[in-house]
């Protein structure tokens, strides 16, 4: 029998290194025309964790145009909307309601007001009216049917005062649920116009930060504008006034980020074979369709 050497173990293989993490893709920069407007979409467009895209020029400056655009739209629809605007208007209808009440209890309060000042007015005369019968009835001389008819006078007399008194009585009681309301009324009014006016500030601060805010937009939107031909700012502007304000959008896969809707492939192929310089608009919507080399993370 043959003896075969013996084989030899296999050498040990040394244990392949971890693979490397894939290079981060470096992001793609902005035109020239959109250095240091695009490097930070959160600011101005208000799209927090969006990636950086460019697009051949001029359709770079004409995002940033429409990115701006929303940016300072964004902004006023907040200054319009602010918590703060709706509280006030809540106040404001509370203290004109409050107004209306006060309009009302102020006429019944004065009614019942002028109504004791005549029954005051009323009681003074028949006192003074009793005072002179008395004195005539002391005099000497007098026959006895006068003084009769005089004693049945002061009679009357007492009992009419009797009767003023009580119907004062019941007007006093009348004033003063009326005084207690008005009372509590005025007490709200100081509250709600305190409220009211500490609203109105925090508007008016609100306000001037925002309005600093839309006035560097529009300050970067006029830079940007200035690389977009003319004939093509006018287009987007006309499409924008009629589209809610977007004029022009990003093609994102198959589909308009101006509408959201999806594009035949066959037309996203077409539009993809296009010199870069063409204009495309959107075959749903009619937005200016631009076509970027780095795609956008929501």
């Amino acid at each position: 029998m043959t003896d075969h050497p013996a084989t030899p173990p296999p050498e040990a293989q040394p244990e392949a290194p971890p693979e490397a993490p894939p290079e981060a893709q470096p992001v793609p920069q902005p035109l020239s025309g959109d250095a240091g407007a695009a490097g930070d979409r959160t600011d101005l467009a208000g799209q927090p964790g969006d990636a950086v895209d460019e697009a051949p020029p001029p359709y770079g400056a004409l995002l940033r145009v429409q990115d701006l655009d929303t940016a300072v739209s964004q902004l006023e629809h907040r200054r319009e909307t602010m918590p703060e605007r709706a509280a006030l208007k809540e106040v404001e209808t509370t203290l004109a309601s409050l107004s209306a009440r006060e309009s009302v209890l102020g006429a019944e309060g004065v009614l019942l007001s002028q109504r004791l000042a005549e029954l005051e007015r009323e009681l003074e005369a028949s006192a003074g009216r009793r005072a002179a019968i008395e004195r005539r009835m002391m005099e000497a001389g007098l026959a006895a049917r006068d003084l009769q008819a005089m004693d049945a006078e002061v009679h009357h007399l007492e009992q009419r005062r009797s009767e003023i008194e009580d119907q004062q009585l019941a007007v006093m009681e009348d004033q003063e649920p009326v005084e207690a309301e008005l009372a509590v009324m005025d007490a709200d009014r100081g509250r709600l116009e305190a409220a009211a006016a500490e609203l109105r500030v925090a508007i008016a601060a609100a306000g001037t930060a925002i309005g600093a805010e839309v006035s560097a937009l529009q300050l970067a939107r006029g830079v940007a504008a200035g690389e977009v031909p003319a004939e093509l700012l006018d287009r987007y502007e006309t499409l924008r006034r009629h589209l809610g304000g977007t004029g022009a959008a990003r093609l994102i896969g198959n589909r308009c980020d101006g509408c959201h809707l999806e594009l035949p492939s066959v037309e996203v192929e077409r539009v993809r074979r296009l010199p870069a310089d063409a204009l495309v608009t959107c075959d749903q919507c009619g937005r200016i369709l631009v076509r970027t080399t780095g795609p956008r993370r929501s």
